[in-house]
């Protein structure tokens, strides 16, 4: 037993010995080598090399709080697209700062902001140099189509998140929840790439980097307000005519069609209540008790929907609206400013 024990001693005494003079596992071997300007290796990692230079973080703050969000490059000069929820708290009193990918910061301007599609222009002063997003076509989405999100969610610039195009023309609530004074709907782009606060305002690309979104809202299961992959995106395409417009004169031009709506929970579609007198709805025939079943190319199950639909479309379109018995044809109107 006494020679065991010492025999047994003297072993653990070299391992031990050998564990401190060097591993001979895998802890004992060198490091790879670091590819110094590597080509992506992945189409995820290609579009984030293209796009993050473009994504912008913002700091919002007021006399009574500090905000956080996101924005994108759309000239070298420091014009930007952002929420309106983002900067609309710095509207009256605050301030807004940019914070580039390079490090840069500046004070940015509101050039302007359109509350009813959440959508907000501001200039980053005195910069140049800067790298603009390219625009897709957000009408060439598809279900399913692979997206990546870009943003500064809880602060943490330069983010990336990827995910799919979940669904399309979903009619989204937005209001104070979202930090929003300004209730509105959206018709917005559904993904399931995760899209926490601060992100709103950030892009959402294609797999060729192209922006096809706006990340704006998503769905919580509780107050902590955290991605359960349900997120919202303002379409491009709407959001860039309004933006045109906020840049040229500082304030965009709504489509209304001039009615009020109510629901009915036994029957699908939107249930015209009252009809504008003058207003397009009239000017087209629709008359109350009319129902909305299709608005354009989009199935029309509530009131909620039809607001998205008419909200989605430019002042001058021209739409054909499916009823319960006929179709007509729709000019819509400008809302009064």
């Amino acid at each position: 037993m006494l020679i065991a024990g010492l025999i047994g001693g003297v072993v653990g005494t070299m391992l031990a010995q050998n564990g401190r003079n060097g591993s001979v596992g895998v802890l004992g071997q060198p490091l790879p080598g670091v590819e110094e300007g590597a080509a992506p290796t992945t189409p995820v990692e290609a579009v984030a090399a293209r796009v993050l230079p473009s994504v912008v973080q913002l700091r919002v703050d007021t006399p009574g709080a500090t905000g956080e969000g996101s924005a994108m490059v759309l000239s070298a000069d420091g014009l930007l697209l952002t929420n309106n929820h983002v900067v609309e708290a710095a509207a009256q009193s605050g301030t807004v700062t940019a914070v580039f990918d390079d490090g840069r910061t500046a004070a940015a301007l509101i050039v302007g902001r359109d509350p009813s599609s959440d959508v907000a222009v501001i200039r980053a002063q005195n910069v140049t140099g800067l790298v603009p997003v390219e625009l897709g076509n957000s009408d060439s989405v598809r279900v399913g189509q692979q997206v990546v999100a870009f943003g500064a969610p809880l602060g943490l610039g330069g983010t990336v998140t990827t995910g799919i195009i979940s669904a399309v023309d979903r009619a989204v609530n937005v209001g104070p929840e979202t930090g929003a004074n300004t209730p509105t709907v959206l018709n917005a782009l559904q993904t399931d790439a995760a899209i926490n606060p601060g992100n709103s305002g950030g892009p959402l690309v294609d797999m060729q980097g192209r922006v096809v979104g706006i990340n704006s809202a998503i769905a919580t299961t509780g107050a902590q307000g955290g991605s359960i992959g349900v997120g919202f995106s303002i379409p491009v395409n709407q959001a860039r005519r309004v933006a045109e417009e906020l840049e040229r004169t500082g304030r965009a031009s709504r489509a209304v069609l001039g009615v009020t709506v109510e629901d009915n929970p036994q029957q699908a579609g939107a249930i015209i209540r009252e009809v504008v007198p003058g207003g397009a709805a009239e000017q087209a025939g629709i008359r109350p008790d009319d129902v909305v079943l299709r608005f354009g190319d989009q199935r029309i199950s509530t009131g909620t929907d039809l607001q998205a639909a008419v909200g989605s479309r430019a002042p001058g379109e021209v739409v054909d609206v499916q009823l319960g018995d006929r179709t007509v044809q729709v000019t819509l109107i400008a809302a009064p400013n």
